[in-house]
């Protein structure tokens, strides 16, 4: 009990939960680049398989998360660096960003190239094509762990209680897991907002390489990018709406 007690010892510190508060915002904000991926990987499951594939791509981040946050002295020394090039001393966290950034690009561009010219008789994003839910969850497991690790990465830098980690994790994933379904059905229901989707991932993926490089690009940055482009298509999809509606009155009015 004294060993509990010792751990929620930040209940009555008013600083703590100013902590709290502020890592639960920062873990629900990084994990929309891991739930965007999830949404548009699994609809491309066959229908009765998406709910099921996104459950456990979801699970498997709150998992390894807190498997993480249970070998934090380990994560901690992923920061150090191991070897130096051009200058720049690479740590592990920076060859899995490297690596995930890179899986990102290769991921987003070749659905992309699919999209655009669905005639070349592959898998793409844009409409009901099937894929292996084992493909699926691999795929959406090798990301969770690059955004696990710089999600923990993050918390560590921003408070020393474990506590505090432990809720903002678990807060960020329940709050993924009750959106995943919500935006996979708009994602699905509306096929431009793939094409913006994947070019998040792979701005996203780029900016992982870079900070794997040194280059660190601030967070602010990205989502307020994605927060314009997402508008731009809001706009754009209530000006589609709206010319349907006229044509369907102008149709209708003719007969």
């Amino acid at each position: 009990m004294e060993w509990l007690a010792g751990h929620f010892e930040f209940v009555s510190n008013p600083e703590a939960w100013v902590a709290l508060v502020t890592l639960v915002v920062l873990e629900i904000v990084l994990g929309i680049d891991n739930l965007i991926f999830i949404s548009i990987l699994t609809n491309k499951l066959p229908q009765e398989q998406q709910a099921r594939a996104r459950r456990i791509g979801i699970s498997a981040a709150l998992i390894l998360r807190l498997a993480l946050l249970a070998t934090i002295s380990i994560i901690v020394q992923l920061t150090e660096p191991v070897f130096e090039l051009f200058g720049h001393g690479f740590s592990w966290r920076d060859l899995i960003l490297i690596a995930g950034g890179l899986f990102l690009v290769w991921k987003a561009t070749k659905e992309i190239h699919h999209s655009v010219d669905p005639d070349d008789g592959k898998e793409n994003m844009m409409g009901k094509v099937t894929m292996t839910a084992g493909a699926a969850i691999v795929q959406i497991l090798l990301l969770d762990l690059v955004f696990s690790i710089d999600s923990i990465i993050t918390a560590v830098g921003m408070t020393d209680e474990i506590a505090i980690m432990f809720i903002a994790v678990i807060s960020a994933v329940t709050v993924m897991l009750i959106a995943a379904e919500p935006l996979s059905r708009f994602i699905a229901a509306n096929p431009t907002v793939v094409m913006l989707a994947l070019a998040f991932l792979l701005m996203i993926g780029m900016t992982l390489i870079a900070d794997g490089m040194g280059f660190h690009v601030p967070k602010g940055y990205i989502y307020a990018a994605m927060g314009f482009s997402a508008l731009v298509e809001g706009l754009n999809m209530m000006a589609r709406r709206k010319r349907t509606r006229e044509k369907a009155l102008a149709e209708g009015s003719a007969e």
